[in-house]
């Protein structure tokens, strides 16, 4: 083990974009104004922020950080829910900082103004609605008008490189939470995504990806050796994430999806949910990797607030054959199966998008609601998933950078 002031790290580490960087006392970017697209998850493997490790150049004039942007839940992480929207300012030493959730999830000129290179430096989840890879196609968008070089810090991605679940987007449901066609659970980096936006859909944006070292596809975060900075207010845990790209899809719905607990997105139900029935008919479906504990909570803020519910908590068991877009769609039958005249989806808006229902632009379809609705066979579902899958995975070999 070595140390960095007080903080002990493991040298074998994955040193992601930020790491390489700071080994190299960012010498890309001396002399430069430069933006920088962060949260407070842009932490290098000593646990000091990257704003942390550019202030000091900034002052010394080695280089010039001309403005700080902020994702969804804020530049510091600070906003619970979606559609909270937060105000930007001005920070440390005056920069400016700015807002990219809100009325201008694309960066303007007048922000980018003065900006010679925009780096962004996020930590994705893996999960095609989590919208950090989407403010980063927003800002690749703006850069390719303007001309901007983007430098793209390349961080693991936390559910490995190599699954590909889920349905894949169809472009009629295009909205913040997908805004070109990626399946749920993606398998890329941030880096690749960013490569594969470019190559795609912003052929003229330059971009260059700083990739990381000591990281294979088949790594979840847990076998990195980096710290787990919360990406978001209900992020909180590397299971969290193994998780979501199924229990996402709860916020298409009025069932809870455990926000105001301790553990998001595993824990969900309703108060009208009986847990250990529900439990009891998941389990018995035998569902690969998936285990549902019955529990009572009662959630501490958004959906049923103060109320107590019932519902499960979602063991994964082996995440090597764990499906979860399947395991969800699977509780969404059974409580469908037995609550059929309690059980609603969510009504728009959700995330910017006013026309379609919250499920449909989350699934990226109408046809997973249907299939839902109608408790077609399981592995019906999953085949239609595993087809749509397998054609994404071939044309996506051409952005993998490892």
């Amino acid at each position: 083990m070595g140390r960095v002031g007080a903080v002990t790290f493991r040298p074998m580490a994955t040193r992601t974009g930020l790491d390489r960087l700071v080994a190299q006392d960012f010498a890309p970017l001396k002399g430069r104004a430069i933006g920088v697209v962060c949260n407070q998850a842009s932490v290098a493997l000593d646990l000091r922020h990257i704003t942390e490790h550019l202030m000091p150049l900034h002052g010394q004039s080695q280089l010039k950080v001309a403005a700080l942007f902020g994702p969804q839940h804020g530049l510091w992480g600070h906003t619970q829910d979606n559609m909270i929207e937060w105000e930007g300012g001005e920070g440390r030493e005056g920069i400016p900082v700015y807002s990219l959730y809100g009325e201008h999830r694309e960066p303007t000129d007048d922000m980018l103004r003065g900006v010679e290179l925009l780096v962004i430096d996020l930590q994705d989840v893996g999960a095609r609605y989590y919208t950090f890879i989407w403010t980063m196609a927003l800002c690749l968008k703006a850069c390719e008008r303007l001309g901007t070089q983007v430098l793209v810090l390349d961080r693991p991605n936390p559910l490995n490189g190599q699954t590909v679940q889920g349905t894949v987007l169809e472009e009629a449901f295009a909205s913040f939470v997908g805004l070109f066609p990626l399946p749920i659970r993606h398998g890329m980096t941030i880096g690749e995504v960013a490569v594969l936006l470019q190559q795609r859909h912003f052929p003229s944006a330059r971009v260059e990806v700083v990739r990381m070292e000591g990281w294979d596809r088949s790594m979840y975060f847990d076998q990195t050796g980096l710290p787990w900075a919360m990406p978001s207010p209900n992020m909180p845990t590397p299971d969290t994430a193994i998780v979501y790209p199924g229990g996402c899809l709860i916020e298409g719905t009025k069932l809870s999806e455990g926000r105001g607990t301790t553990r998001p997105f595993e824990i969900f139900g309703a108060p009208y949910v009986d847990g250990w029935e529900l439990s009891r008919a998941l389990n018995e479906i035998a569902l690969a990797g998936a285990h549902f504990r019955p529990v009572q909570f009662q959630p501490t803020f958004h959906k049923f607030v103060g109320e107590i519910c019932e519902g499960g908590f979602l063991h994964v068991t082996d995440r090597s054959t764990f499906d979860p877009v399947l395991a969800y769609a699977a509780a969404f039958q059974e409580i469908v199966r037995r609550w059929r005249d309690r059980f609603e989806w969510r009504d728009p808006p959700y995330e910017y998008e006013y026309r379609l229902p919250p499920i449909d632009i989350l699934a990226g379809n109408s046809w997973l609601r249907q299939a839902v609705e109608r408790l077609e066979p399981l592995d019906q579902i999953q085949e239609r998933m595993r087809s749509e899958c397998d054609a994404f995975a071939e044309a996506r070999q051409a952005a993998l950078l490892y």
